[in-house]
């Protein structure tokens, strides 16, 4: 018997959803049923391809350059022409780090073209069907950086802060026609995102022992929360942004 939170028979786009962070919400999607198409430049581990076959998933990867439209409109293309997509997860993310005054323009604008701009190209190419159903899910991950400013990382705090607003905004026209615009804000997670953070000792103390979790995340700490906001479970729920992030917010 099924369950609210079954996904058996959905279709899930995860970006990036191959490594870090994706890859444990790819894997959540996949234990609760649904097909997962992976949008990511690099080709997947075969242990995750693996794994979907040992739970008689089905799981792809199509190549994309999320900060180049021409390459990320010729893979939604590839999809929609094969699928209809039920589950979209706007994941991928890059990071740069420099004082403000000596930020570079040029990385400046790649952080938005990958973690702002193309999730709004996303949300309109993968909706559009969605809203001609009627129904649709887009989970979209912001940040503990979408609320606070962090520390040498404005242009990643701007792109994550712009997520946060177009969630609402885009709540605010489709979730009376069906379709369900969420996002989730990680905290400090043990990925190659933040390999620089963690190496440095002084940050690495400070940040842990303000986590009342006592520890920092890991990417299997998301599946239980993106296989929510992408379930029947939380067809109520719209424009809502849910922090996983071992209580840091309540700090």
């Amino acid at each position: 018997m099924g369950t609210a939170f079954d996904l058996t028979g959905r279709t899930a786009v995860v970006t990036g959803g191959g490594r870090g962070l994706g890859r444990g919400l790819t894997t959540g999607l996949l234990r609760a049923g649904a097909d997962v198409v992976v949008l990511q430049r690099s080709p997947l581990d075969p242990d995750l391809v693996d794994s979907a076959a040992g739970l008689g998933r089905e799981l792809e990867c199509v190549p994309a350059d999320l900060a180049d439209p021409a390459s990320t409109d010729a893979a939604v293309a590839e999809v929609l022409d094969r699928r209809a997509v039920d589950v979209l997860v706007n994941n991928a993310g890059v990071q740069a780090r420099h004082a403000a005054e000596d930020f570079p323009d040029a990385d400046f604008d790649h952080v938005l073209d990958v973690n702002l701009r193309s999730v709004f190209r996303l949300c309109k190419a993968f909706g559009r069907p969605m809203l001609e159903r009627g129904r649709g899910k887009i989970v979209n991950i912001a940040s503990l950086l979408s609320f606070q400013g962090g520390i040498r990382v404005p242009a990643y705090a701007a792109s994550k802060g712009g997520v946060v607003q177009l969630t609402m905004a885009l709540c605010n026209e489709w979730a009376g026609r069906g379709v369900n615009v969420n996002a989730i804000a990680p905290g400090y997670m043990s990925t190659d995102l933040n390999t620089a953070l963690r190496a440095d000792p002084v940050r690495y103390q400070e940040i842990s022992e303000r986590i009342p979790a006592g520890r920092w995340g890991a990417a299997d700490d998301l599946a239980g929360a993106v296989v929510f906001l992408s379930s029947a479970a939380a067809d109520y729920v719209h424009g809502a942004v849910l922090p996983v992030d071992g209580g840091w917010l309540a700090r």
